[in-house]
This record gives structure tokens, sequence and C-alpha cells, in this order.
């Protein structure tokens, strides 16, 4: 259900306040406009009403003609017509349809009840509906309300749509005062849709009320009564067959270009997202390699504080290798542990590798049959269990080490950073 039309008060600090009112709406009674054009139709409709007060921005419900009822902003009101020297007022209502200000509005003549359309008329349906050449060649975001409306009033000053019709006076006066002409909103149909008729509104004009119709109070046109036209002038018809020629074929270029920029456009928004697309990748990839850089660079001080042990440990064992060419060394005491874990670990891989190189023997015994098999799996269970044991205790003993020196480059990072 959507709401009834709400008129704002004419004042325009409280017209900007409707308009960011209904164009900010969530939910199911928000308008059906885009995001990303509301604060551009908000800034038509504001210069709309700066140059035209007699335009007033509203909002009323559209039904199309597939039934579907929807509520638009429509421009309700007047625009100047001047005519034969003097000015008058045509009633008109601009509808804002969804797919405002890309596509162009939809633009009726709004006759009061004593006005009719033209008939036939090169720019007004009998409906109401304007078609203009600005309305065909609208251009997305170069077209605005302030230019249609120059054009509407060009075009009708040319060839007014509307004829003013006596209505019989049930108490007729020797001389009767102008008053105001109220004007109704009809139910219009057209390849827009239709809009049901609101309730009757006097439209005033900057004075105050409508200026008369050009035509005058008269009887609808008969036959006889038409006004002469120009077809009997044979260079009037060239020169109007020329203009009409010319401008069908200005359109025609303009509906080309349209349709090249667009396609120049969605061109241009596939390159966009190409370049947003490798733009992540790019990002990642630099993340990436921050990522590796920074390991890189704790890796670097791991070594070169691994290279800083090893120089400590040259430096205090380059003594010891300039005697072992001199005396007899023992090989057990070559080497010395610095610690018990040390001593344990190098008693476990000595154990385990001589358990290692029994096994071996004991496979070539076997195949050579000097062992008998029997015998063979004795030996080999009982050394498998003990270089278990070796192996389990040489594990335990790396864990340990290994945990007392990150301990230690702790402690000389902590150093180094002092």
């Amino acid at each position: 259900m959507v709401p009834p039309s709400s008129t704002p008060p004419p004042n325009p600090q409280q017209t900007q306040q409707f308009l960011s009112s209904v164009l900010s709406q969530r939910g199911p009674s928000s308008l059906p406009y885009t995001e990303d054009t509301k604060w551009l139709i908000r800034q038509h409709l504001l210069a709309l009403v700066s140059n035209y007060p007699s335009l007033e921005p509203k909002t009323a419900t559209f039904t199309h003609n597939d039934g579907r009822s929807v509520n638009l902003l429509q421009a309700d009101g007047t625009i100047p017509m001047p005519f034969q020297g003097v000015t008058y007022n045509i009633p008109i209502i601009i509808w804002l349809m969804e797919s405002y200000p890309r596509y162009a509005p939809a633009v009726y003549v709004n006759p009061t009840r004593d006005m009719i359309i033209k008939r036939p008329h090169p720019h007004v349906s009998p409906s109401g509906l304007v078609s203009i050449p600005y309305l065909h060649s609208w251009i997305y975001p170069s077209s605005n309300l302030v230019d249609l409306v120059g054009n509407l009033s060009s075009a009708f000053s040319q060839d007014p749509p509307l004829y003013s019709q006596r209505r019989p006076n049930p108490n007729p006066s020797p001389s009767p005062s102008p008053s105001p002409s109220p004007s109704i909103n009809s139910s219009m149909s057209s390849s827009y849709g239709h809009h049901p008729p609101p309730g009757p509104r006097v439209a005033h004009s900057a004075a105050g009320v409508y200026p008369p119709s050009p035509y005058g109070r008269v009887q609808p046109p008969q036959p006889s009564q038409a006004r002469p036209t120009s077809t009997d002038n044979a260079a009037e018809v060239y020169k109007r067959n020329a203009m009409n020629k010319l401008v069908e074929m200005v359109h025609g270029d303009i509906l080309g270009m349209r349709k090249a920029r667009e396609v120049e456009v969605e061109g241009l928004f596939s390159a966009q997202a190409v370049l947003r697309r490798r733009e992540k990748e790019i990002n990642k990839g630099l993340k990436e390699m921050q990522d590796e850089k920074e390991a890189l660079e704790h890796q670097l001080q791991v070594v070169l504080m691994n290279t800083d042990v090893l120089d400590s440990w040259i430096r205090d064992n380059e003594g010891k290798t300039k005697n072992l060419g001199k005396n007899n060394v023992d090989v057990d005491q070559a080497i010395h542990c610095a610690d018990v874990l040390s001593k344990q670990m190098l008693d476990c891989t000595a154990a385990d590798l001589a358990i290692e190189d029994v096994v071996y023997s004991l496979d070539k015994a076997v195949q050579d049959g000097t062992v008998s098999f029997d015998q063979y799996l004795r030996n080999v269970r009982l050394l498998s269990r003990e270089q278990f044991f070796h192996r389990a205790t040489a594990v335990k003993v790396k864990e340990v080490q290994m945990q007392a020196q990150v301990e230690n480059m702790a402690a000389r990072m902590a150093r180094f950073i002092s």
C-alpha cells in the first residue's frame, strides 16, 4: 500500500527538508530511485524550484499500464509561455520515473476544467503526454529539469497546446470578473502509464491567478474557424520539412553518439574491474613478500647469533689444535663435552651407531651361514631393545638441549638490543 501523496510547503528551506526526507526513507515506503542518483534528483528539483517557483515538488502515486502502482516524485504547477507579447501559464506535471535521471521524465499537460487540449498538436498527445526533441535526446547526466522546462516553454510558445472553452453560466452578470481556474490532475494514459486524479487544486501563478488562455474564451474551434496554416505556401512547407528533416538528422546523430558513448563507458567499466582485480592481486603479492622479508630477517638474526657462537668456540679451542700433531692424543680424550647433557648425548649416539654396526655384521653372518637363524633373531631382538632405549634417551636429551639453546639465544638477543 503506497502512502498518500504529501505536499511540501512553498518555503525553499522546507522544500529542501521535504526532498531530503522523502529521498532518505528506507523500507516499503521508500522511493524507487537508486541510491547513487538520489542526490542528483534532489539537486535537479531544487534548481527547478529556484528557477520556476510556480512548480512544486511532491510525491504521488503513478500507475503503469501493467497495473503496477508506485510512489514517485513529481513537479506540479505551471510554466510560463510567451505568446504574441503576453506571458501565459501552462499547467503541467513532470513525473520523475524510476529510471530518472538516466532516462527522461514523463511530462503531461494538465488542463483545467475549462481547458481542452488542441488536436492535433505536434508535441502533445490527446492524453496530455508531451513529446519534444529534448526528451528524446535526453543525455545523462548533462540533461536536467531546468533546461527541460525552458524547451517546453519555447515549444509551447510556437504552438500553444491548450484551448479555453466557454461553459454555461447559470448567473450571468454584465461585467464578470476574472477568477482563478481550478486545475484537476486528470487521468492520463501513455507509454509510461497513467496516474489517478488527485483532488481539485487551484493553480496560482506569480500574480496569483492564471492569465487567460492565448485563444480567449471561445467555443472549441470548428473546421470553418480554424486558424489559417502555412500549408498553402510552398516555400513555408519546404522550410518546415527541411527543419523537421534537420531535427531528425540531429536526433539520429545524437542517438548514435549516445550509443557509442555507452559502449565506450561499458568498456571503461570492464577495464576498471580488471584493474581493481589486478590491484587486489598486487596487494596480496606485496603482503606475501613483506611476510617473507620478515621471516628472512628473523633467520638472518639466528644465523648471526650462531656465527657469533661458532667464532667464540673457535677462539677458545684454537690453541688446542696446535698441540695435536706434537703429542700422542688419546682419541677418547680429544673431544671434551661441555656439560653432562652433551656427554650423555655422545654416549647414546655412540651406542646407537655401535649397535647398528653389530646388526649389520649379524646380517652378513646369516647370509654367509656362520650364524644360525634362531641365534640371529635372538641377538637382534636383544640389540634392538637396547638400541631403542639409547635412541629414546637421545631424543629427551636433545629436547632439553634445544630448550637451553633457545634460552641462551634469547639472552644474547637481549644483550644485542641493549
